[in-house]
């Protein structure tokens, strides 16, 4: 076996780089819901979330096996500025999409990424088509509807077993609740995100002839995948957890809880399998899918829209921004140099915008403007209307004053009744 080069050196860095930026991208996947109706404070959830990510790392190589040889052919001439490339097409887009307070998905961004590239360095023969069908674009199609549908499924199941308690006797019950399936969803996301840092490292690594074709990732590259990941998701994407805890839905405790649970089960099922599966479109989904649980909920379609449209663009962006940059790399040292040069230039460009309108900790809880009612909202409402009477809070005193939120009182009394359509 060859050592490693210092053009894998840069691929295996870059790959980490992506791996960090996933992590941020996608800390609003385990923990928007938690922090959104306070059961946890912000900078205590992240760093569950970050210790439990790495913990996921170890536990399965399936997916990693997926990314490694099953979407890129490992024989097809694939070299390290090819995965380089790829690389840094999947970044710029996790960025963007972070600026713009969009979950999209940093799977899709890598596999649009190496799909883009090795296009271009390739050919159509690098890529096994059948197997991004089947283990990458019906999964995505499919997912946000399974976790949304289990999602709605058990918060009208929650709402209905606890129909006859006021929300203040069950407001701690599911604050535990929401933060043990908050565990799981990051424990999931570790199982199945880590790992596909893990495989391109190790593509990298047997396009170089370090390992052999078909190996399981080496323990060093399990270890350092899990470190950055769980490093990016302790910083905290906030835009992206203010986006789905307050912009696609109003959530409350039981919703919450329903939401992660849903969600984490159809990751940790995805990850057993093979799938290399959207978290970020799992987690969306059963988020919009407790918001139509419960009775009187209200999506904003808007917000949904926007996220849906970046979804569809993820792969091929992602694929046109990495097949400009494996042409250029392909040119030799200069075209590798230039891709790094504009990558940095780029990135730094982007943090530079987010410094604009810093979003952190201490304000990721201040929720989006009103939206009215759409035509969508006001048919569900039809079929299934508001709760009559007056509105309990949702959140104990100590959960909202965790989340740095008034309480609301729990006396019907001094608790007037509002319309849930108008919680938007």
């Amino acid at each position: 076996m060859e050592h490693i080069t210092l053009l894998i050196g840069i691929v295996i860095v870059t790959a980490l780089v992506f791996d960090f930026t996933n992590g941020f991208h996608d800390t609003a996947n385990a923990m928007a819901t938690t922090i959104s109706t306070g059961a946890l404070r912000p900078k205590t959830a992240v760093a569950m979330s970050a210790g439990l990510n790495l913990v996921g790392a170890f536990l399965s190589v399936e997916v990693a096996k997926t990314i490694s040889g099953g979407i890129i052919d490992e024989s097809s001439g694939i070299r390290p500025e090819v995965i380089f490339a790829g690389l840094v097409g999947a970044i710029i887009w996790n960025l963007l999409t972070w600026l713009a307070g969009l979950p999209s998905s940093s799977s899709h961004a890598l596999f649009g990424g190496l799909i883009g590239a090795t296009l271009v360095s390739v050919g159509t023969h690098g890529v096994h088509g059948q197997a991004v069908v089947m283990k990458v674009l019906i999964p995505a199609v499919a997912a946000p509807f399974v976790a949304g549908l289990a999602s709605m499924a058990a918060t009208r199941l929650t709402y209905r077993l606890a129909r006859n308690r006021a929300e203040a006797d069950t407001a701690k019950g599911y604050r535990a609740g929401q933060i043990a399936s908050a565990a799981l969803v990051s424990l999931a996301h570790g199982t199945n995100d880590a790992q596909k840092t893990m495989g391109v490292i190790t593509l990298a690594l047997i396009t170089g002839g370090v390992v052999a074709p078909h190996s399981d990732p080496p323990m060093w590259v399990i270890a350092s995948a899990g470190l950055a990941i769980a490093l990016g998701t302790y910083l905290g994407g906030w835009r992206i957890i203010r986006t789905m805890g307050k912009g696609i839905t109003d959530i409350q405790p039981p919703q919450g809880f329903a939401a992660q649970t849903g969600a984490a089960a159809t990751i940790l099922a995805s990850s057993h399998l093979g799938f290399a599966l959207s978290t970020t479109q799992v987690c969306s989904g059963a988020v919009m899918g407790s918001g139509l649980g419960r009775k009187g909920g209200v999506v904003r379609w808007s917000t949904a829209g926007r996220m849906v449209v970046a979804w569809g663009l993820t792969l091929p962006a992602a694929g046109l921004v990495s097949a400009g940059a494996a042409f250029l790399a392909d040119q030799g040292t200069w075209g590798v140099t230039t891709v790094a040069v504009l990558a940095l230039a780029i990135g730094g460009g982007i943090w530079a915008a987010s410094r604009r309108k810093p979003v952190d900790h201490t304000n990721v809880n201040d929720g989006p403007a009103a939206e009215p009612a759409g035509v969508v909202t006001t048919a569900l409402q039809t079929v299934a209307p508001p709760p009559a009477g007056p509105v309990v809070a949702a959140v104990t005193a100590p959960a909202a004053t965790e989340a740095g939120v008034a309480p609301t009182h729990p006396d019907p009394a001094q608790s007037p009744a509002r319309p849930a359509a108008a919680t938007s």
